[in-house]
Parts: C-alpha cells; sequence; structure tokens
C-alpha cells in the first residue's frame, strides 16, 4: 500500500514475526532451514510468550520415520543464530489449513 506521501507499506502476516529479546526473529527463515533436514515432512514456528524475552520460536513438525531430532537440531545449530533456536519442537499429525492451503498458525499455540 502506497501512502499519500509515498511510502509504501506492507500488509498482511505482519503477525508471524516474532521479537524475541529485542531481536526480530522472521519463522520462514528458519522453518526453510527444517525443511532441508532429512525427515522433517512439514514445520511451522509460531512465537510463544516468554517471562524475559517477550516471545520464543516453537517448531511445530510433521515428521516421517527417517526423523532424527538430534540430526535437526545440529542443523539448525550450524546454520541459524543461537536466539534464532527454538525452545521446543512439537511433532504433530498435521499442520491445520485452511480450504486454500495456507497454514493456520493461530491454531497452533
Amino acid at each position: 500500500m502506497r501512502s499519500p506521501d509515498g511510502y509504501i507499506s506492507l500488509r498482511g502476516r505482519s503477525t508471524d514475526l516474532i521479537i524475541s529479546g529485542g531481536f526480530n526473529i522472521y519463522p520462514r527463515e528458519i522453518e526453510e532451514v527444517m525443511l532441508e533436514t532429512p525427515g522433517v515432512r512439514e514445520a511451522v514456528v509460531v512465537g510463544a510468550a516468554h517471562p524475559v524475552r517477550g516471545e520464543v520460536p516453537i517448531a511445530y513438525i510433521v515428521t516421517d520415520a527417517s526423523y532424527d531430532e538430534a540430526a535437526l537440531i545440529n542443523t539448525l545449530g550450524r546454520t541459524l543464530a543461537s536466539f534464532k533456536m527454538p525452545h521446543r519442537f512439537i511433532k504433530v499429525d498435521k499442520i491445520p489449513r485452511t480450504a486454500l492451503g495456507k497454514v493456520q498458525r493461530h491454531l497452533l499455540p
């Protein structure tokens, strides 16, 4: 959207941003790394309330038989900054989606 004075503002998905201890964390960055790990079929990262940091990333994952949590943690640790590391990994059978296939993040926490 362009304002009358020429500034461009992006709309939508603003709530996907996780602010943890003053750092901005974009869930998509973490999800892309997780999806490169063998055994991870789907991954969604959401922010969960934290008493000190404000929010922390929590990962919801759908896995297959070859999933190895140690390998996932190792991959994330080599690729991401420590503040972007999910605090928990929660295995779920499926990720909630709309009829059009969009992830319903608000149903996960």
